[in-house]
């Protein structure tokens, strides 16, 4: 297993306080493409660490997202909410996606709200995925 910093799990503050989960794509590149280390994604995830540091946010990271027309992507995951994957985001977007985590497990309609959410979580949201709790069975 990798435990170079870029792959390592930021701690949730407790696993009670935990109500939110980035997942930071570390093989992302930046505009130009370029195969240079570290990537924008390796530095967006750790912008994404400082930001979070000591909020009830666990960050995470993953090798690919699929969403590579869209550069630089994350998503935000909370336990019985739909979940989002925002894509076009910039190295220096960490304290967005901490602020989008925020308002997602403070929904309590699970939705992350449009107000109040970052210009770059607005522009560069991709999908948003029920969570299985919500889909009703098939007549």
């Amino acid at each position: 297993m990798d435990s170079s910093p870029a792959h390592q799990a930021t701690p949730p503050v407790s696993d009670r306080e935990t109500r939110a989960t980035i997942i930071v794509c570390v093989s992302c590149r930046d505009a130009s493409g370029s195969d240079a280390h570290p990537r924008a994604g390796e530095k967006l995830a750790e912008d994404t660490r400082r930001a979070a540091a000591g909020a009830p946010v666990e960050i995470r990271t993953v090798e690919c997202l699929g969403n590579c027309k869209r550069r630089l992507s994350a998503s935000i995951l909370s336990d019985g909410a739909w979940s989002y994957v925002f894509g076009d985001l910039a190295e220096d977007c960490g304290a967005d996606l901490v602020a989008g985590a925020r308002l997602l497990s403070g929904a309590d309609d699970g939705l992350m709200p449009w107000r109040g959410r970052p210009d770059s979580l607005k522009r560069g949201l991709v999908a948003r995925i029920p969570p299985l709790t919500i889909l009703k069975d098939r007549p």
